[in-house]
């Protein structure tokens, strides 16, 4: 297991890229696609079309651990949902980038955004809003407003998003989604939903074509977000993020 795993009830490592131009949709060429990831991970057997133009293969989800891809109308993706290792995750992902070329005429020009997405799930019965608030706070600024008297948190969702390079090329988001609505909290009936933690590392625009000696390509962008993600992950989000919320968790 990941470092991760006893951190969340959920970790999960998505790699998607947003092309330019539409992907190839034909029966044969996704098909093909699919059977030759397939031959590297036989355990992905379920294979299903999902909205008339997105096609998706995964393993079985009972488990409570699976590898799943689709192709969309313009976004490839890929995804590992409580991975043995980081680095099995990531191969995943290298072998997809790998076949997209050949298979579904993807070039390093058509990239409009490369994401390599960090994701913690928490499960939570009731107002996931206010837990946020009560486990990392609202910041000076905004103390007072969380203060009101009789007021009640419906919506706080803290993100930030910092550049990484001069360009601003390469960016790193660190957000939160929740899931209760404003009627769970009026009426205070609430169902288990997931809380979710994200790290999001992208790289934006086209990308520099594959070299001989191998550098270049999505293989080398995907290896520089994955290690700048980490990093924020590490450094940043464990102790600060993760950590707090599932004591405040616990103590409900």
């Amino acid at each position: 297991m990941t470092p991760y795993a006893s951190l969340a009830d959920d970790f999960y490592v998505n790699m998607n890229l947003a092309t330019e131009m539409e992907l190839p949709g034909q029966r044969e060429t996704v098909l093909h696609f699919f059977e030759c990831l397939q031959k590297k991970y036989p355990t992905m057997r379920k294979f299903y079309c999902r909205d008339k133009r997105d096609f998706v293969l995964e393993e079985d989800k009972d488990q409570g651990r699976y590898r799943w891809a689709a192709v969309e109308a313009k976004r490839l993706c890929s995804g590992q949902v409580n991975p043995s290792s980081l680095e099995s995750a990531l191969d995943q992902h290298r072998l997809v980038l790998d076949l997209a070329p050949a298979l579904l005429s993807v070039s390093p020009l058509d990239c409009e955004a490369l994401d390599l997405l960090f994701g913690f799930d928490f499960a939570f019965r009731g107002n996931h809003n206010a837990l946020l608030a009560e486990a990392l706070g609202v910041g000076p600024a905004l103390d007072r407003v969380a203060e009101v008297p009789g007021c009640r948190v419906i919506n706080y969702e803290p993100s930030l998003t910092v550049a990484v390079d001069e360009d601003c090329r390469v960016q790193v988001r660190v957000s939160t989604e929740t899931r209760t609505n404003a009627f769970q909290v009026r009426t205070g009936e609430f169902s288990e939903e997931q809380l979710s933690v994200y790290v999001t590392a992208r790289q934006y625009g086209s990308l520099d074509p594959r070299q001989p000696d191998g550098s270049g390509g999505y293989g080398e962008a995907l290896d520089r977000l994955f290690r700048v993600g980490l990093q924020v992950v590490d450094e940043c989000v464990v102790n600060q993020i993760l950590r707090p919320l599932a004591r405040a968790i616990s103590m409900k």
